[in-house]
């Protein structure tokens, strides 16, 4: 299996992967056996490289992982003693490699960011240089999903992203009392869909009533292109004063959401239960740079790479803010009974 750090979920890397080591593990005492070769992984992409890397049984000496990393830091990228010594240390006994060729690129050639110098040439993991979120930053904010769960008639506020056909639809929650986000329900375009798959619009329609029956729901924003009218009817039934439209094509706003979740993720003001899809959709979006700020995209208008739930999550933040600052935040006091 050759370069499994490109094996990923918006190709079915892993689940090739798995196909593959499951046939060798059943006949291993025939003679079978397995063996990839690759560069470093993004930690961000949870590629067949990473998902060996982590396996216990590497862990536990079962696996081999022979691994051979330049010593060298990102700030030092530009410092060509220690780039020279680096990819010597690097390369190991490969005497076809050009050390002074690659040395003079990574020194002088600016088109490629350092995240990727590091990887390919230094075989480091390192994460993509354009990511909104890194993984360290996103897991520091998780808690256990047993330690204070989010109960039926607990005040809570909701993003919606929609889609039709193209991209998925996602409904996020966050509680209101600690910004602790959880996903309400997702249709996500499955690999292999035929051309005419659509979201499941009853089945998001029930998502949506089933949340406003379950929770105190005291703000909810929704990104309205193609579902104006269910937003409309959402706000007769549950009150314009609750539903609300939310444009995330409207750049000024959005650019201040993102900020604001980005802040909220790095001083901790924010926590998420560790759910794979919305953390994978988190470190799937990409930085993109407008007069106003910075937004979040797919990594390309194509790609497979879908980010749903993370736009979800920023409205459902958003949410939150808007409905505290409107006075709908109830705390309840724990009384002193005095003898």
């Amino acid at each position: 299996m050759d370069e499994v750090h490109h094996w990923v979920g918006s190709n079915g890397g892993p689940d090739f992967y798995q196909v593959l080591k499951r046939n060798v593990e059943k006949t291993t005492k025939a003679g079978s056996r397995w063996v990839t070769t690759t560069n470093a992984f993004n930690p961000n992409e949870d590629s067949v490289a990473q998902q060996i890397f982590e396996s216990d049984m590497v862990a536990q000496g079962y696996w081999l992982y022979d691994c051979l990393e330049g010593s060298i830091e990102v700030e030092e990228i530009r410092d060509e003693e220690k780039v020279r010594a680096a990819l010597t240390e690097a390369y190991g006994d490969a005497h076809w490699a050009d050390i002074d060729g690659l040395t003079r690129t990574i020194l002088y050639d600016r088109t490629t960011p350092d995240s990727t110098y590091c990887r390919f040439f230094f075989n480091q993991v390192a994460e993509s240089s354009d990511g909104w979120m890194n993984k360290a930053e996103w897991d520091a904010c998780e808690a256990d999903p047993a330690d204070d769960p989010i109960r039926a008639g607990e005040q809570i506020a909701i993003g919606f992203d929609g889609s039709v056909r193209g991209d998925g639809t996602a409904l996020v929650g966050i509680r209101l009392r600690d910004a602790k986000l959880f996903t309400l329900g997702k249709w996500l375009r499955p690999e292999h869909a035929r051309d005419d798959w659509e979201v499941d619009v009853l089945s998001v329609e029930a998502a949506v009533k089933r949340a406003f029956g379950t929770y105190r729901v005291e703000w909810m924003y929704a990104d309205p292109p193609w579902w104006q009218e269910n937003i409309g009817r959402w706000a007769v039934e549950w009150g314009d004063d609750y539903v609300f439209e939310f444009w995330t094509n409207k750049p000024t706003r959005m650019v201040q959401a993102v900020e604001r979740f980005r802040t909220a993720v790095l001083v901790g003001d924010l926590s998420h239960c560790g759910e794979p899809e919305l953390t994978r959709h988190v470190l799937q979006a990409v930085v993109k740079e407008v007069p106003q700020g910075d937004l979040i995209t797919k990594d390309s208008p194509r790609s497979k790479r879908k980010i749903d739930l993370a736009v979800a999550a920023v409205l459902a933040l958003e949410a939150r803010a808007d409905a505290i600052a409107d006075g709908r935040l109830q705390i309840k006091r724990r009384r002193v009974v005095g003898f």
